[in-house]
């Protein structure tokens, strides 16, 4: 019997590969480095030292992924904008609770480990945690051989942010007449790409790289544009006036998710009117055979971030944010329904 002697990377796991990439991302997850960090990328851990200058702080914490927007990555092999995607689902999540985001940490998963793809992905990381304020503090890199499609990886990112317990966003001041204010989205941002890959590359039989007019640019370039990170606009945002309440639009669009900042006995009225609906909207409802309602269950239809303040509050708003518009209101009732 002459079998060759087995190895970690005749199994599939190349450590070789793994310090090569460490390597190549040490200077996007440098940039990040903000004030509170202890120690150097390469430990056990990382170590955050909580900021001073709260009376009582409390820690906000969330965890998110890109969901299936990554088979479009993998089609185009376009990997650098997807690790803003999986920062700015999380933090945009904590800021509506009032948290200023203080780090980040990222699982990357797959079957192969090929350096400059995943290294493409961290920078994109890095980003996210640039345009959020916050570090990059950690993370892992997972080597699955078997477990994977060839070619492809999975990623989260998990994210910690601070608020004072006084000055927390919990929507309990919130009452019928308030005014909900919404922040534009960058487009699909990162949901609802089940429906849209099935709408578009599947029925519609598009090219990904092909051209759309009325987008401006092809396909891929649109269904990769990154989420936008709403964190500085939110901060500067409670700064100037009293926010009641927050609302992250993400999967389950307006419906599943306004509510959620809304005490019992509240409802809201959204006005669809009261704003330009990005065109791959208009693209995926036509192309997909898609109903107006399902439309607005999925997805942001233009508006990714919601707050809900006083009429009084509203052209202080409007002065402080020029991009910020009114989209609807607070009423009696259970439910959020999309009007006119």
């Amino acid at each position: 019997m002459n079998e060759e002697r087995l190895t970690y990377r005749a199994a599939g796991v190349d450590i070789e590969a793994g310090e090569q990439f460490v390597e190549r991302i040490k200077a996007a997850v440098a940039s990040t480095r903000t004030e509170g960090v202890l120690g150097e990328l390469g430990g056990f851990g990382g170590c955050f030292a909580v900021p001073g200058g709260y009376g009582s702080p409390v820690l906000v914490a969330g965890a998110d992924g890109v969901g299936t927007k990554l088979k479009i990555a993998f089609q185009m092999d376009k990997h650098d904008t997807v690790g803003i995607d999986a920062v700015a689902m999380n933090v945009n999540d904590i800021v509506t609770q009032g948290a200023r985001p203080l780090f980040v940490l990222d699982y990357l998963a797959t079957g192969k480990l090929r350096p400059g793809v995943l290294a493409a992905v961290v920078e994109g990381v890095a980003e996210g945690c640039r345009q959020a304020g916050c570090v990059l503090l950690g993370g892992e890199t997972a080597e699955m051989p078997g477990f994977y499609a060839k070619g492809e990886y999975d990623i989260a990112c998990f994210a910690v942010g601070i608020l004072e317990r006084d000055q927390a966003i919990t929507g309990e001041q919130i009452q019928a007449g308030d005014q909900l204010l919404g922040l534009p989205s960058n487009g699909l941002h990162s949901n609802g790409f089940s429906l849209v890959r099935k709408a578009l590359l599947e029925r519609g039989k598009m090219p990904l790289d092909g051209e759309v007019e009325e987008l401006a640019c092809s396909l891929g370039e649109e269904l990769l544009r990154p989420t936008r990170v709403y964190v500085a606009d939110v901060l500067n945002l409670m700064e100037a006036v009293p926010v009641l309440g927050l609302a992250h639009i993400t999967g389950g669009g307006f419906a599943g998710n306004v509510p959620r900042m809304l005490p019992e006995g509240l409802g809201a009225i959204i006005r669809p009117s009261k704003w330009p609906i990005p065109p791959v909207f208009d693209l995926v409802q036509r192309v997909g055979r898609v109903e107006r309602e399902e439309m607005f269950r999925t997805f942001n239809m233009g508006m990714g971030m919601v707050a809900a303040v006083r009429p009084d509050d509203v052209q202080k708003a409007i002065e402080t944010l020029s991009e910020i518009q009114v989209i609807g209101e607070i009423v009696s009732g259970e439910s959020c329904e999309i009007g006119p």
